[in-house]
């Protein structure tokens, strides 16, 4: 395919264990993201975008080819992505784009990765699992040729100086470049935030999300190195805005600004994410550049699966049939289409678990006999949660088997399984949970008549 320079180039700014409302558009009142959000303002920001899969090797599977976890394979961490699964990177290849990839990877058998686990990019500085192989002022990557590569600097610092020249380098061609960092993730030997020095305490103790200040968890502990931590990534966003102006590129590239998956700070299990509450699974997701420049805001359900084929449909690289999500461009471009009302989700290593989220409602199936670790997906579910996001916006009261509400979850049972079909899933049997009544919980005719 030929192609010329007036073709987009593509840039995924992607950070890891990122939650939704620690950026200003999404109420934030700390100012840690003011460049995220001018671009959310200025481009299209998808309000409500949610993981796949929360859990990183897994949602990095999904985010490559645009297919579930269970289907690439890859349904928890240490699972490489099989060698002829195609990627992001053979499609652009095919394109004609110069493709290089920059940071934690996640995807492969072996440190350093060798040239056939990498998914097909051209470049590469990365590291499998850049939260063993670095730490937050020691940042170790590899290159083309498996040499280890020290970087100056704070590790994001690190990481968007690489992207800044590697941008530079590949003027003359369409590129597209996945930027993919730790931060804000915990800094898994240590189990604490790392953030720049001084910034943690800038962020102690300043504001506190509504589920964490009502479940607790470590948040007291964690949250201003957290927050350090975002904000140093905005600063590098910045960054590679600005680098994107001086060498008069910005009209000319799209960014995807998104994360992995959530961080619930140990409240709903003993470590970070892997559950189906919206603190582990909504994430921030923005759109800028060509194509969606004044897109505005778009409250429709958005899957990271989603964001596969809009990247290739955006770049005007036909989307592969086989892929699972949808393109976004309709719904930037306001085009009649139907969208689906809510978001499927695999969960695994903590359970073999099964979600839907739609705009009010919260549904989740787990398999009680089976590992998580172990067993990718089942035929027999138990009902474990039902949440009610409009009365209870941060989950803090599970109705599931409250007799009220017994309607709302068989059809709520109903839309699950037909997502699991579709997901290329085996229909599974999915057990009641066990009935209880609730004082005064009830659920009104009105209710019950409308659309889920």
């Amino acid at each position: 395919m030929s192609v010329t320079k007036d073709q987009p180039n593509v840039i995924v700014f992607f950070t890891d264990q990122q939650r939704m409302d620690t950026t200003g558009v999404h109420g934030n009142p700390l100012g840690l993201t003011p460049h995220f959000d001018r671009i959310a303002r200025e481009g299209t920001h998808l309000y409500n975008t949610f993981t796949c899969q929360p859990v990183c090797g897994p949602a990095r599977s999904c985010l490559q080819t645009g297919m579930y976890a269970t289907t690439t394979g890859c349904y928890r961490n240490e699972i490489p992505l099989p060698p002829d699964r195609r990627t992001l990177a053979h499609y652009f290849n095919e394109a004609g784009y110069q493709t290089g990839y920059i940071g934690k990877w996640h995807l492969a058998e072996h440190e350093p990765v060798p040239p056939e686990e990498r998914g097909g990019y051209d470049y590469w500085l990365a590291a499998n699992l850049l939260e063993l192989s670095s730490d937050a002022y020691s940042t170790v990557l590899y290159d083309n040729a498996c040499n280890e590569v020290k970087l100056p600097g704070y590790r994001v610092d690190a990481q968007t100086d690489a992207a800044i020249r590697y941008i530079d380098r590949h003027q003359e061609q369409p590129f597209f470049l996945f930027l993919s960092y730790i931060e804000p993730h915990h800094q898994n030997h240590t189990d604490n935030y790392p953030a720049p020095d001084g910034y943690e305490d800038m962020f102690t103790d300043r504001w506190t999300p509504p589920d964490l200040k009502a479940l607790g968890g470590s948040h007291a502990q964690h949250l201003g190195g957290y927050y350090g931590m975002v904000k140093r990534l905005d600063e590098a966003l910045g960054r590679l805005l600005d680098a994107l102006k001086s060498l008069d590129l910005t009209e000319n590239t799209i960014i995807l600004f998104t994360s992995d998956h959530g961080n619930h700070f140990k409240t709903r299990n003993g470590e970070y994410k892997r559950t189906a509450h919206d603190s582990s699974i909504r994430i921030p997701a923005a759109l800028y550049g060509p194509g969606f420049m004044q897109g505005g805001q778009i409250r429709e359900m958005v899957s990271l699966l989603d964001f596969t084929p809009t990247l290739l449909d955006a770049a005007g690289i036909q989307v592969p049939a086989e892929m699972q999500g949808h393109s976004l461009m309709p719904l930037v471009q306001r085009a009649p289409t139907q969208w689906p009302d809510e978001i499927f989700l695999q969960i695994s290593e903590s359970q073999v678990g099964r979600a839907i989220r739609t705009k009010r409602w919260k549904y989740s199936v787990t398999a009680p006999s089976l590992d998580g670790w172990n067993a990718p997906s089942s035929t027999h579910y138990v009902e474990t949660m039902l949440y009610d996001l409009q009365a209870d916006p941060y989950e803090l009261t599970n109705l599931a088997g409250i007799e009220s509400y017994r309607e709302i979850a068989d059809e709520l049972k109903l839309r699950l399984i037909t997502r699991m079909i579709e997901a290329g899933e085996e229909a599974p049997i999915i057990d009641s949970a066990e009935p209880r009544s609730a004082g005064q919980r009830r659920v009104s005719i009105e209710e019950l008549r409308l659309k889920l």
